[in-house]
C-alpha cells in the first residue's frame, strides 16, 4: 500500500504538472486578442496561474507547509484554468506546437 505525499509535496507535484500542461512561459498566450477576440482571456487566466505558482514555491522554500485546503484550492484553479484554456484552443495551438517541434528536433 502506498503513501499518500504530505502537502508540500503533494503541492510541488501539483506545480510540477501544471508547468508541464500549461503554456506558461510561451509569449504567444501572454499576447491579448485584437478587439477583445479572445473567449476567457488566456493572458489574464495564465497570469494568476503564475503568480500562484510564485508564491506557492516561494513559501514552500522558506518551509511553509500548504494546508489540505489551500492545495485542494489551487489544484481546482488549475482545473478551471486549463478548461478556459481549452475552450479558447490556447492548449490546442500549445500542444500542436509541441508536437510539431518534438518532431523536427533531432535529439
Amino acid at each position: 500500500m502506498t503513501r499518500k505525499p504530505d502537502s508540500a509535496t503533494a503541492m510541488l507535484q501539483l506545480i510540477d504538472q501544471v508547468k508541464q500542461t500549461m503554456p506558461l512561459n510561451e509569449p504567444e498566450t501572454f499576447v491579448c486578442g485584437p478587439k477583445g477576440s479572445c473567449i476567457g482571456c488566456p493572458k489574464k487566466l495564465l497570469e494568476l496561474v503564475d503568480s500562484e505558482i510564485c508564491y506557492w514555491e516561494s513559501a514552500l522554500e522558506q518551509g511553509e507547509k500548504p494546508l489540505l485546503g489551500e492545495v485542494s484550492r489551487f489544484a481546482k484553479l488549475c482545473r478551471n484554468v486549463h478548461r478556459g484554456l481549452a475552450r479558447s484552443g490556447t492548449l490546442d495551438r500549445y500542444q500542436t506546437k509541441q508536437n510539431g517541434e518534438s518532431d523536427t528536433d533531432p535529439a
